[in-house]
């Protein structure tokens, strides 16, 4: 069973950008948004990839992520409801983990969030300067209901 245990903050400066070591092009699509699971197709650059998302339970749920060939997840984002979600994602070491800072584009210019994935619930860490309020849990900032 795989556990992801996240929290998630908006974003109140750009430095991320200077202290990123990657930046990749992302567009995903949701084949159902129930609340109790999710299922989502995204592309990642060249890469293709299926997950399935259980509810949340405070910051943590059940992701289940396989890869699948590229031109299958293209396809796949044809048949996805409404809503395709197109934004940049730049990863950013910080005190021993990695930040995925994800500014959205389109109808969503403007919005920068950044997650960072942690071992456990209640483990403690730092936050770099460029994150502001925790919206961890906030159904309004789930990618899901962007």
């Amino acid at each position: 069973m795989a556990l992801e245990i996240e929290h998630k903050y908006l974003v109140v400066n750009d430095s991320y950008k200077e202290l990123a070591f990657k930046c990749t092009e992302i567009r995903q699509g949701y084949l159902n948004r129930l609340p109790e699971r999710t299922v989502r197709v995204r592309t990642v650059d060249d890469r293709g990839y299926l997950t399935v998302k259980g509810k949340n339970k405070g910051d943590v749920r059940l992701e289940f992520e396989y890869e699948v060939p590229y031109e299958d997840a293209v396809s796949m984002l044809r048949l996805c409801e409404p809503g395709i979600v197109e934004k940049s994602r730049y990863l950013v070491d910080f005190d021993g983990l990695t930040w995925e800072v994800d500014e959205f584009h389109g109808t969503r210019e403007g919005l920068t969030v950044a997650e960072v994935e942690i071992p456990e619930s209640g483990y403690d860490y730092r936050r770099p300067h460029f994150v502001g309020k925790n919206v961890t849990g906030d159904p309004q900032y789930y990618n899901s209901n962007l």
